[in-house]
């Protein structure tokens, strides 16, 4: 029972299992998204050649990954698991982590087929969407993982973070390359790795939680 276990952990009280259980809808709701947005990226991308918009579809799946991992992370008994809590911070750095090979690749490969970015109206209006829906949902979450001592929940929250600016810096790349400034684009690919290198090395080591 739920009292049961609030009573042999003080620290795990009827908020914090409230928290637990928002945590768990909005992961739910994340994933649902996330399915819409990296089938609409990758199509726009794949269509516009746009290395940005490509990685930012990629990185829907990673972000995918983690709202996975937190779901597991507060499911069942493992919801007051410290053991659980650790492995899925290590799994979240791992997504971090799965999309900065893609993206160096990717680069080099559009540079050398002389690939350049081209605006499409769904690429704008997925990365648009996103652009305003993302942040909002890694700010509540990111309180969520204040309340419940989670970095697991820091890290999808910085994975959400992460998926707006990417949508932005996309929107900004397709706009851009059409005054003839084809470069951001792949230099906005390269950028995002780098965030993704340094956040999941964040997370490994527990610094992203609750900052």
């Amino acid at each position: 029972m739920p009292e049961q276990r609030v009573h042999a952990h003080p620290a795990a009280s009827a908020d914090w299992f409230r928290a637990a259980r928002l945590t768990r809808s909005l992961s739910l709701l994340t994933l649902a998204w996330l399915a819409v947005e990296s089938s609409l990226g990758l199509l726009a991308g794949l269509s516009a050649h746009s290395v940005a918009l490509i990685g930012w579809g990629l990185a829907a799946l990673v972000e995918a990954a983690g709202s996975l991992i937190v779901l597991w992370r507060f499911t069942g008994a493992r919801t007051l698991s410290p053991n659980a809590e650790h492995r899925a911070r290590r799994a979240i750095a791992v997504s971090f982590w799965l999309l900065a090979p893609y993206l160096i690749i990717h680069v080099w490969y559009d540079l050398d087929a002389g690939h350049r970015a081209a605006p499409t109206v769904l690429g704008i209006v997925v990365t648009a969407f996103s652009l305003v829906s993302m942040p909002v949902l890694g700010t509540i979450k990111r309180r969520l993982a204040v309340r419940l001592g989670s970095g697991a929940t820091a890290g999808e929250a910085t994975q959400n973070f992460m998926c707006g600016a990417m949508a932005a810096g996309v929107l900004a790349g397709l706009w851009l390359n059409t005054i003839g400034w084809w470069w951001v684009d792949p230099v906005m690919a390269v950028a995002l790795a780098a965030v993704a290198i340094r956040e999941g090395g964040r997370a490994w080591s527990g610094h992203g939680c609750c900052h």
